[in-house]
């Protein structure tokens, strides 16, 4: 309906309605077709949910910039740390070889200075007046498993008093790298116009204990060099 003002200078009066007026029609609208009570359950449900599911969304949303630093962070520490690891594990890698070198090392050492021991037990135990005529090596069987036995020596000498020949033997006994020492044979024999005691003894080889044992370690053999 259109209305005309016929008086100049008159106001006429507008009737403003409020903004949701008209959503009460909408809905009357929309739920005009819907005579089941299933029907708007249904909706009301659907609504609930999409309700839901936005807020979740957001919340969701919210959450993750809020995490996303953190992950950056966490990241950052986790590269940090595989570093260290591979670091170390490096490093534990040449540990490991320097060890296994240094143990083929002490190994042979140790076999090589067999013989050095036992002449140096066999020279300091000779008394003063007695001389040795040889000093062999008898080898020995190897065990059913194939290891070999401790080397053994027999050592042939004379002097010219008995009692040097028994103090030789207590020397030899008291040895840290001799054990199992037998004396095997003691005669009496004439050179030119003296009487001397001829005498074979046998002894085997035995590995001193660590505590009669003066060690220099490796490495600080090498920097004092």
């Amino acid at each position: 309906m259109i209305n005309i003002n016929l008086r100049p200078g008159a106001k006429r009066s507008v009737t403003r309605g409020s903004p949701f007026a008209g959503i009460g029609e909408q809905l009357k609208g929309l739920t005009a077709g819907i005579k089941e009570p299933w029907q708007i359950a249904a909706v009301a449900a659907w609504v609930i949910v999409a309700g839901g599911l936005g807020a979740m969304f957001w919340r969701t949303s919210s959450q993750i910039g809020t995490i996303q630093p953190q992950l950056e962070e966490a990241r950052a520490e986790q590269e940090l740390y595989q570093g260290f690891i591979r670091q170390k594990r490096q490093e534990e890698r040449i540990r490991d070889s320097i060890l296994t070198q240094i143990g083929t090392i002490s190994a042979v050492d140790r076999e090589r200075l067999i013989w050095p021991h036992i002449l140096d037990e066999v020279a300091y135990a000779l008394p003063d007046n007695t001389w040795l005529t040889s000093v062999a090596d008898i080898a020995g069987a190897a065990s059913p498993d194939g290891t070999m036995p401790p080397p053994s020596v027999r050592i042939a000498g004379m002097t010219g008093d008995l009692a040097n020949y028994t103090t030789f033997l207590r020397r030899l006994e008291s040895s840290a790298w001799l054990e199992n020492v037998l004396p095997l044979e003691a005669k009496t024999v004439i050179d030119g116009n003296r009487a001397l005691t001829q005498f074979t003894i046998q002894a085997t080889f035995s590995r001193a204990d660590s505590s009669q044992v003066e060690t220099t370690p490796i490495l600080e053999s090498v920097v004092e060099n």
